[in-house]
């Protein structure tokens, strides 16, 4: 008998994932594809974080950790924090997790009442909504476009607030777009979320990895945030899947109580592991990757836009170009099917980023070498007769 939950309906498949997919059986066929379509970085894991595991394992290190974490790297996450934000956040708000995944299923299990409605961005990052329904808590998405940097504001949220609305969730830098919050503008957005009684959550998952200007931390906002973070971006950790969040204080022990059953502790190689990411020559190596992720914006953004694809929000983070598709295509999905079929190039469709505008939308990772980026933007013009 097949009777799951009826939550399930609710929760649609992650599209990039079956085009990932698609994309693996024409490789092992022998055809060559640009992947273009998933947010991973393609450099390895730094040298001095992979020899950090090889070294914890070989030395026994492979038990289980506190629930929240290994203490020595909420420590350092915390020396983090004051470094490169000049924001003091106390070790003991720190919980250690399973990605940044981890931290939103920590989070919404800690705060989501059945029936209570949590505002996104749409578009926004798909998971976040389907992770919110499987605590039964209910997604409420405020349309955001260009006028507004892709970005909620404090006029959008007094529009979507009603008396079922349980807190807000947002992300900057932003996926699909790239675009960024400053801190005034967390700052007024807190505020809206403090003065109706509700819940602020602020995925800062691609922090590091911005260009023009350094991020600013909603740490730096109130300690009454939830900000999470991952080790997987600017890391460059993404199959380790470990992450962290910063908690306000009243709730860490329901925190602890979570994770202490729902996943006992994150991975213990990892967590030594990651301790070797903020050393100085981990960091210099992140650094000129940065630099590297820049310079392929930089020459893809111009090159698309040249075949008729339209860049709506200029990224200062992240490394995706969220591109109006309308002028070439009425059906973005079907866009990319036909892309990935005829042209080996795997690009996402907006169908992944909610119900704003998703068929006019379609999302290229610069998450490959500028030559491969290059040979992209070749087979591209050609399909599109440019």
């Amino acid at each position: 008998m097949y009777r799951p939950a009826a939550r399930l309906a609710e929760i649609e498949p992650f599209h990039v994932v079956e085009l990932l997919t698609r994309a693996r059986q024409f490789e092992a066929e022998g055809r060559d594809i640009i992947h273009m379509e998933v947010g991973e970085p393609d450099f390895p894991t730094p040298a001095p974080i992979a020899a950090a595991a090889v070294d914890a394992i070989k030395s026994g290190k492979t038990l289980y950790t506190q629930a929240l974490g290994l203490p020595e790297l909420r420590q350092a996450i915390s020396a983090f924090y004051q470094e490169r934000y000049g924001v003091a956040v106390p070790a003991s708000r720190i919980a250690i997790t399973n990605g940044a995944s981890g931290a939103l299923n920590l989070a919404f299990a800690a705060l989501a009442d059945p029936g209570s409605e949590w505002l996104l961005a749409d578009p926004g990052y798909p998971c976040n909504r389907h992770i919110l329904r499987t605590y039964e808590g209910r997604p409420l998405s405020i349309p955001v476009g260009p006028q507004t940097n892709f970005q909620p504001t404090p006029e959008l949220l007094q529009q979507h607030w009603t008396a079922k609305t349980a807190g807000l969730l947002v992300a900057s830098p932003a996926n699909p777009t790239g675009t960024l919050l400053t801190l005034a503008e967390i700052q007024a957005l807190a505020g809206v979320c403090r003065s109706r009684g509700g819940h602020f959550l602020v995925d800062e998952i691609y922090h590091g990895l911005t260009y023009e200007t350094d991020a600013p931390s909603a740490c730096a906002a109130g300690d009454d945030i939830w900000v999470i973070n991952s080790f997987s971006k600017y890391f460059q950790m993404t199959g380790w899947r470990l992450g962290w969040m910063v908690i306000p204080e009243a709730y860490v022990r329901d925190v602890e109580k979570l994770a202490q059953n729902l996943v006992l502790c994150p991975s213990t190689p990892a967590q030594y592991a990651a301790l070797a990411a903020f050393l100085p020559e981990t960091i210099a190596i992140l650094e000129e990757r940065r630099a590297e992720f820049r310079r392929r914006r930089d020459f893809l953004a111009p090159a698309l836009e040249a075949i008729g694809l339209r860049v709506t929000a200029r990224p200062e983070g992240a490394f995706y170009l969220y591109c109006d598709c309308s002028a070439v295509s009425d059906d973005s999905f079907a866009l990319a099917r036909d892309l990935l079929e005829k042209t080996g190039v795997a690009a996402t469709p907006g169908l992944d980023f909610g119900s704003n505008a998703p068929e006019k939308h379609i999302r290229f990772a610069y998450t490959t070498s500028v030559d491969r980026l290059a040979e992209a933007v070749r087979r591209l013009g050609a399909y599109f007769g440019r």
